[in-house]
């Protein structure tokens, strides 16, 4: 279903290079019923999927600590980050993702994962839906070590802590990153641990 109040006039690829960077021109009609042009670079990476691991009995949660250059380019020293895990969608759908790539960055495999929400995390620029799960594990789950995937070149620390060091990490700057502050305040809001 098309928007009246949009149309795309011209779409212009600026790059392909690792995902897919358009310029797009297109009226806009305001409030007022004017039409307005406007030129908006778009990067369509693909959606993906994201899960809070937790464990009731033990009260942790599995996190995940890797590089990322966005970060480091602005203002981050290290550049490393402690996110929940997270993938991109290939073929397959959200729940079949982040099954997949919860065993290839955690080493642990579950068979029941809850999806908590829908996000967009950067509308203004990226077309990414990011869909959110919580999953409860347990050390029978434990079939690797994790740390990711050697042909994708990812070198992924897991990390096992209480919910409560993990909350505290958001107020103490060492958490910065939205999937993961909205996944730690869902299981603080719905008391999962």
């Amino acid at each position: 279903m098309q928007n009246p109040e949009i149309k795309i006039k011209q779409t212009e690829l600026l790059s392909d290079n690792w995902y897919v960077l358009n310029k797009v021109t297109f009226d806009y009609q305001k409030n007022d019923n004017s039409w307005i042009t406007q030129k908006r670079e778009v990067y369509d990476r693909g959606n993906g999927s994201a899960i809070l691991l937790y464990n009731t009995r033990q009260k942790t949660v599995i996190l995940t600590r890797q590089f990322r250059l966005p970060t480091y380019l602005n203002g981050n020293k290290t550049g490393m980050m402690v996110e929940v895990c997270a993938g991109m969608l290939d073929q397959d759908n959200p729940e079949q993702c982040i099954i997949r790539e919860t065993e290839e960055e955690t080493g642990y495999r579950l068979t029941t994962v809850h999806k908590v929400m829908e996000t967009y995390m950067s509308p203004g620029a990226v077309t990414e839906i990011l869909y959110l799960f919580v999953g409860e594990y347990d050390e029978s789950m434990k079939v690797n070590e994790g740390g990711g995937v050697a042909h994708e070149e990812e070198n992924i620390d897991v990390l096992e802590m209480s919910y409560d060091q993990a909350y505290a990490m958001i107020a103490s700057g060492e958490i910065k990153d939205a999937k993961t502050i909205l996944l730690l305040q869902h299981a603080k809001i719905n008391q999962l641990v």
